[in-house]
């Protein structure tokens, strides 16, 4: 700056000469001037970089450690049942001639719920019966004939024995005798076979007749009149009613293992204000290894539930001892604030 100030007063000042301290002064004023605007930029700069009381940060509390809340009950869900539903189905090849129930019957145990043709194991019942008549009447023949030979024995052991006849004819009644016997005893078998053979057909005719094995209601028909059926073809489905029964699945992890006659409590899942009970009249005495859990069979004993009917959706409200048992969080306190930035105390 100095250099500057002092080339133009030579150039501006080269036709008049000026003083040399007059230009030296100036300059030197001009250098103090623009050090002391340097110097209190700087003390701004250092007066807002530093303070002596910096604001503290707020203080932040620990975090609470709440465990996990667990459900105090688990929901099962599964369907109403009854003990006996099954698919009846047919013991032979044959012609549906009739179907006596329809679907929605109620019906008694043995009541008939179709018929298929038996007219040829009617006649060959009829002819069983007669053979069977003959092979009677060649028993009763053979019968007679025996005890006659045996008579004939008796003779001629009496004549060999006063000398009156010889080991010939007492060997020859002895023959006959004992051939009479043995005739005997083969028509006996064959009566005996006679019979099998009659009940065997009457079984096979009483196949035609399709039962009820239990009482309860008509719940499908598969077949119809005039349909030709083999052996092992689906003809009805028959249900109970009642008692109605709930079997679920409880996780072996849940704690609780009931025993027969514990309480349960259920609820329809399309009316879950609808609280039902029921009684455990089953426990599962192994565990599913694929899901861990046993099966439990429940009985319905609520008074409310004849409107109930096998299949309906229902939920099995059952307890968590882990849930119950659990302790109780312990309460926490926030932290208190850090005093780090904190100005020092006198």
């Amino acid at each position: 700056m100095e250099l500057v100030a002092m080339i133009p007063a030579q150039v501006l000042y080269s036709d008049r000469r000026v003083p040399k301290g007059l230009i030296m002064s100036r300059s030197a004023n001009l250098f103090f001037a623009a050090a002391l605007a340097l110097a209190g930029a700087g003390c701004d700069n250092s007066s807002v970089a530093s303070s002596p009381n910096p604001a503290p940060p707020p203080a932040v509390g620990a975090p609470a450690n709440v465990p996990p809340k667990s459900p105090a009950a688990t929901d099962i869900l599964s369907v109403l049942t009854v003990e006996h539903q099954v698919d009846i189905t047919s013991q032979r090849d044959g012609l549906v001639v009739s179907v006596n129930q329809d679907e929605g019957a109620t019906v008694k145990s043995g009541d008939l719920l179709a018929q298929l043709d038996d007219r040829t194991l009617q006649m060959e019942i009829i002819k069983a019966n007669s053979d069977l008549q003959v092979e009677e009447n060649n028993k009763k023949y053979k019968e007679a004939e025996l005890k006659a030979k045996s008579a004939a024995l008796r003779r001629q052991q009496q004549l060999r024995a006063n000398g009156l006849s010889s080991d010939a004819d007492l060997e020859a009644a002895e023959f006959e005798a004992k051939a009479a016997e043995y005739d005997l005893h083969g028509y006996e078998a064959l009566v005996e076979s006679g019979h099998a053979e009659i009940n065997r057909l009457k079984l096979d005719e009483e196949q035609t007749r399709i039962h009820a094995p239990f009482a309860g209601v008509v719940v499908r028909r598969y077949l119809r009149e005039g349909q030709a059926i083999s052996k092992g073809d689906k003809c009805f489905r028959v249900s109970q009613l009642s008692p109605l029964q709930v079997q679920f699945q409880v996780p072996e992890s849940s704690g609780r293992r009931p025993a027969p006659g514990a309480p349960v409590e259920l609820s329809l899942v399309e009316d879950s204000n609808r609280a039902l009970t029921a009684r455990v009249v089953k426990v599962s005495p192994t565990i599913d290894a694929a899901s861990d859990s046993y099966n439990v069979v429940a009985q319905l004993n609520s008074s409310n539930i004849s409107d109930l009917r096998p299949g309906m959706a229902v939920k099995v409200l059952w307890p968590n001892d882990h849930a119950t048992n659990a302790p109780a969080a312990q309460p926490t306190h926030p932290a208190p604030p850090s005093n780090l930035n904190s100005p020092p105390q006198p």
